[in-house]
């Protein structure tokens, strides 16, 4: 049976956000140095990156937005907003980041391996066709969306955004397409702004956009709730092709960006769901990309738990138990 594949690269380390930046090198270095000790990376497929063609990019970001990255990237420093910083590394890093999500789909599809975690930096759910905000510069998962479409034909795609922060790129992306089905769980009101429950899309995409806004103090019960009795059905009717997750941690209770309250087993629960979705309907095809977390043992320790359950660690340990 083949295993579960891991995404990185040091070059990930290369995008420099300045001391005091949440979005750092050390929320990568931290976490690999974690799943080094844990014993996990002898256990994964280590999938290398590559450098994508901008023509997929360019089915998510205008041209003109990514000719303006690069721009930026040779007379750094520089920022998007007061939020994204650009450094002489930033444009290709962020490819790279794009690049890993689609190695990742690569080996999922040709059947190297039976899912994957992309453990990618700059993250990409907040990055817009023509903008980059958030901490984000290129829109990872939805540049993998139409890679899974047009490069290897699978017709429906279902993106499943946890992440604490709406993912509004993503959203903006696929809001007419009813052929990439999106669902953000996440907190509200709060940046950016975005994702009331009564965005569903629009034209031929309405009702393949589900937003659901939680409020603060919402932790594992809430969170599992949902994913059981609201996305687990409404996914069930989609029947996707292929699943990403936009694996954000920062709804960790301890994260410093945000204000809810879930916990590792919490995030265990919800990867559990979206992974019996998978192989009900998609022989398990899930691609999982980092998107936030922000408090570093946090971080590595809900990476950890669902780690767990792509693995089939949870498995295993279940087992035991028994």
């Amino acid at each position: 049976m083949p295993i579960t594949g891991l995404i990185y690269h040091p070059d990930y380390l290369k995008h420099e956000t300045g001391i005091g930046h949440p979005e750092n090198p050390s929320r990568l270095s931290f976490l690999m140095d974690h799943l080094e000790k844990k014993k996990y990376l002898p256990e994964m497929e280590h999938i290398e990156p590559h450098n994508p063609s901008l023509e997929w990019v360019k089915k998510i970001h205008l041209r003109e937005y990514i000719q303006m990255v690069e721009e930026f990237s040779r007379h750094a420093p520089s920022h998007l907003d007061a939020d994204t910083v650009i450094t002489s590394e930033t444009y290709r890093v962020a490819l790279l980041a794009v690049g890993g999500v689609l190695a990742g789909v690569d080996g999922v599809l040709q059947g190297k391996v039976k899912n994957a975690f992309c453990a990618v930096r700059p993250p990409g759910h907040h990055a817009e066709p023509n903008r980059g905000m958030g901490f984000c510069i290129f829109n990872n998962v939805a540049v993998g969306a139409r890679y899974v479409q047009e490069r290897h034909g699978l017709k429906k795609v279902l993106i499943v955004d946890w992440d604490a922060h709406h993912g509004n790129g993503t959203q903006k992306a696929f809001y007419s397409d009813p052929s990439v089905y999106y669902f953000s769980i996440h907190q509200y009101p709060f940046y950016p702004g975005t994702g009331k429950e009564g965005e569903k899309g629009q034209g031929e995409g309405l009702g393949y956009t589900l937003n659901i806004p939680m409020f603060a103090g919402s932790g594992d019960l809430e969170y599992i709730e949902v994913f059981e009795t609201i996305l687990y059905p409404a996914a069930l009717k989609f029947v996707p092709d292929f699943i990403f997750i936009s694996a954000g941690f920062d709804g960790h209770k301890d994260d410093p960006l945000t204000n809810l309250n879930l916990t590792e087993k919490g995030f265990k629960r919800i990867t559990q769901v979206v992974k019996r979705l998978a192989e009900e309907t998609c022989q398990g095809k899930i691609v999982s990309v980092l998107e936030g977390g922000y408090n570093l043992k946090a971080l590595a320790s809900s990476v950890e738990a669902h780690l767990q359950v792509l693995m089939d660690k949870d498995q295993n340990e279940n087992k035991k138990s028994e």
